[in-house]
């Protein structure tokens, strides 16, 4: 597992930046994008900055993911693995009250940005025949009232399906991480009974570890329901 090389969106922060101190342990070189350079610089500075390539990406924009994917491949030579991560939540008052502003920016950046990420990254991952992971949600496993960021998990959900059928017979694996609820910067207000960043870390390093000829579909993590 020494030097391969995981690229991580939304890499600043909760998630993915639980991911990229967990693979740096497992000896992954490291590719994090995100929106927030201040951030990934420091936490680049935390892994070894010999070892991470931190890169300022907008994942709703294709010349963005091109070019993380071009510095990416100037800095490695490869890419082995890629967890699309990036994501963000929405807005309360469900489809009949919510910021509709706030649903375009969830959507572009929950579906749109994906869909960005493989296609910009499939070349290199076809290549070394590769991991895709993306991070989806029991969410969208569920019917939630007015949730809009659950439709979107659900179309995370299809875009995982779909997308390993069409990379059958590639050689590249698909994985879906699921969470429930997760403590993360995504609330203002730590959440009671809910996961931690670093138990989603756990499941992709896990994923990430097992050998070519297993294939880790899907990973639902929920929180262990509170004593009654």
């Amino acid at each position: 597992m020494q030097h391969r090389i995981l690229l991580i969106t939304g890499a600043s922060s909760g998630i993915g930046a639980a991911t990229a101190r967990a693979a740096s342990r497992e000896g992954y070189k490291l590719v994090l994008a995100a929106r927030s350079r201040e951030k990934l610089t420091a936490l680049a500075e935390e892994l070894g900055p010999e070892n991470v390539l931190a890169i300022g990406c907008d994942v709703t924009a294709m010349d963005d993911q091109q070019a993380m994917v071009e510095q990416a491949m100037e800095r490695f030579g490869r890419i082995d693995a890629v967890f699309a991560n990036a994501g963000r939540g929405g807005s309360p008052g469900g489809f009949s009250g919510a910021d509709h502003e706030a649903w375009r920016e969830m959507i572009l950046t929950n579906i749109y940005g994906v869909g960005l990420t493989l296609q910009a990254t499939l070349p290199a991952l076809r290549r070394s025949r590769g991991h895709v992971l993306l991070t989806g949600s029991a969410a969208g496993r569920a019917t939630i009232p007015g949730s809009m960021y659950g439709a979107t998990k659900w179309a995370v959900s299809g875009i995982g399906y779909n997308l390993r059928e069409e990379l059958r017979g590639s050689g590249i694996r698909v994985t879906l991480i699921e969470p429930g609820m997760v403590n993360t910067p995504f609330f203002d207000e730590p959440p009671e009974h809910a996961l931690e960043d670093r138990d989603i870390a756990n499941a992709v390093t896990y994923a990430l570890g097992q050998p070519e000829h297993v294939d880790v579909n899907e990973i639902l993590i929920r929180p262990t329901p509170p004593l009654e």
